[in-house]
C-alpha cells in the first residue's frame, strides 16, 4: 500500500531531525577533542575559545526541539514514530548537557593560572578519561543510528572504564602533599573528572534511549549492561 503524500512528507521530516540530532553527537567530538587538547596542554586561550564556541551546540539544540514541536503540531504520528520523538527529544538534551560539560572543563582551566602546578599523572589519567568518553560518543551516535542494541548496552561496559578513573583522580587528589597550590589545582582536576563521567553517563543515556526506540520498553540499564524498567 503506497503511503500517503503527508505522511511521506512527515517520515523526511523526521528523518531530517535525527540526522540533525545525531549530527550534533559529531559536534560534541570535535568539541571534546579541542577540550582535551586545552587540559592537556593548560591553554587558557583554546579555553576561552570552547567555551565561547558553545552556541553552536545550544543553536542546534534549539534547532532539533522546535522542529520536533513543529511537526507533532502538523502531524499526527503513529506509535513508533512518537518512540523515536521521545528518543530525538530525550537524545538532543543529552548533547545540549555534554557540550555543557566541555565548557565546565575549559571554565576551570584558567583558574590555576598559566603557571600551575599540574602533576604528570593525573593530566594522563584524564586524557584517558577524555579519549573513553569520545569513544562512547561515537558509539552512542553508531547504535542510534544503526538501531543496534548490542552496541547500546555495551555502552555501560564502556562507561566503567571512565568510572574507574574517576575513582583513582580522586584518590589521587586526597594524597597529592601540602602545598596549597597543587591541592587547589588538583581539586579542579578532580571537577574535570567528574565533568567527564558526566559526559560519559549521558552517552549511555542516549543508549537508553536506542532501546526504547527498538523495543518501545524505557528503562535503565544496570550494572550487568541488561537494561531494567523502572
Amino acid at each position: 500500500m503506497n503511503q500517503k503524500p503527508g505522511r511521506v512528507h512527515f517520515q523526511e521530516q523526521l528523518a531530517e531531525l535525527e540526522r540533525l540530532a545525531l549530527g550534533a553527537l559529531d559536534i560534541i567530538v570535535e568539541q571534546l577533542d579541542r577540550t582535551m587538547e586545552a587540559l592537556i596542554h593548560q591553554d587558557i586561550e583554546l579555553a576561552e575559545m570552547i567555551v565561547a564556541d558553545d552556541d553552536r551546540v545550544d543553536g542546534r539544540y534549539l534547532e532539533v526541539h522546535q522542529g520536533i514541536l513543529s511537526l507533532l503540531a502538523l502531524q499526527s504520528p503513529v506509535a513508533s514514530d512518537l518512540r523515536l520523538v521521545a528518543a530525538l527529544l530525550h537524545t538532543i538534551k543529552h548533547v545540549e548537557r555534554m557540550g555543557d560539560q566541555c565548557v565546565n572543563i575549559a571554565k576551570l582551566i584558567p583558574l590555576s593560572g598559566h603557571d600551575a602546578p599540574v602533576r604528570s599523572e593525573v593530566l594522563e589519567m584524564l586524557a584517558r578519561m577524555g579519549e573513553h568518553a569520545r569513544g562512547e560518543v561515537r558509539q552512542a551516535k553508531r547504535c542510534f543510528a544503526e538501531r543496534n542494541l548490542e552496541l547500546a548496552r555495551d555502552l555501560i561496559l564502556q562507561d566503567r572504564q571512565i568510572n574507574r578513573l574517576n575513582r583513582e583522580i580522586f584518590q589521587v587528589a586526597q594524597d597529592i602533599g601540602e602545598d596549597p597550590d597543587t591541592r587547589e589545582w588538583a581539586m579542579h582536576m578532580v571537577l574535570v573528572a567528574r565533568a567527564l563521567e558526566r559526559l560519559g553517563d549521558n552517552a549511555v543515556d542516549i543508549g537508553e534511549q536506542v532501546v526504547f526506540v527498538v523495543t518501545g520498553v524505557f528503562g535503565s540499564f544496570s550494572h550487568s549492561a541488561e537494561p531494567v524498567t523502572r
